[in-house]
């Protein structure tokens, strides 16, 4: 796993948008997976600021909240549309359907739309408080597929934010599993603040547990995580 630690939030996102964009040179047709959250935000920013070219690319998102309207602006395929695809529309963009009236058959759709598509070549991931990557969060066990779960109160308690109370948010979402995510070509990590350095920490600690889904990085061929200076404070 290679490390690059960075000033701040910034500097994180600029570097992750510079080696996304190189990899988007040597691949524009590439299939990428991408995340949603404040985390991405800003590398968003700057793919829009210098114009990249997502014209040749099929994206695929992590996750989806479930039940919920596409049209709700809480929705992260209103997201993507408002943060990213806007400004860059790929050639196809796809998101689990909150809408979807059997979740177990979408998480089973999802998983073969991918693998028809070929796999993902690059997989963009933000990483939760508790270590959660996608929504595949802290537990016993962990999915290999794309599956529907239930929200923690951490991650709720987290993207509480975002709406205008915490009643509001969604218990549960659909997510690409952790066998999904690894089999991603390559891996590229953003983890910025202070919040998040103890998960941070875990992930370099050469332990995997289900209790930080993001330890199984370690087990991957090609994983880049880029850093703010808090969120690698524990290193």
């Amino acid at each position: 796993m290679q490390k690059i630690i960075c000033k701040d939030y910034e500097a994180a996102s600029r570097k992750a948008a510079e080696i996304l964009m190189a990899e988007l040179k040597k691949k524009p047709d590439m299939n990428l997976g991408l995340p949603t959250g404040s985390t991405p935000i800003g590398m968003y920013k700057t793919l829009i600021a210098e114009g990249a070219d997502l014209s040749k690319v099929t994206t695929f998102n992590l996750d989806e909240y479930y039940p919920i309207l596409k049209s709700n602006d809480q929705s992260y395929e209103y997201f993507m549309r408002r943060n990213l695809f806007d400004a860059l529309p790929p050639k196809e963009m796809n998101i689990p359907n909150g809408e979807a009236a059997d979740p177990a058959k979408e998480c089973l759709r999802y998983d073969a739309a991918i693998e028809a598509a070929g796999g993902l070549d690059v997989q963009v991931l933000g990483i939760g408080q508790n270590g959660h990557i996608g929504f595949n969060e802290p537990g016993d066990a962990l999915s290999v597929g794309t599956n529907h779960v239930q929200l923690t109160e951490n991650t709720i308690d987290a993207n509480s934010r975002f709406f205008a109370s915490r009643d509001e948010v969604p218990t549960s979402a659909l997510t690409l599993g952790l066998g999904g995510i690894m089999k991603a070509k390559k891996i590229i990590m953003i983890a910025t603040g202070k919040e998040k350095a103890k998960a941070v920490a875990e992930i370099f600690s050469g332990k995997i547990t289900t209790q930080n889904p993001a330890t199984v990085l370690q087990l991957h061929a090609d994983v880049t995580v880029i850093m703010d200076e808090e969120a690698a404070a524990n290193l």
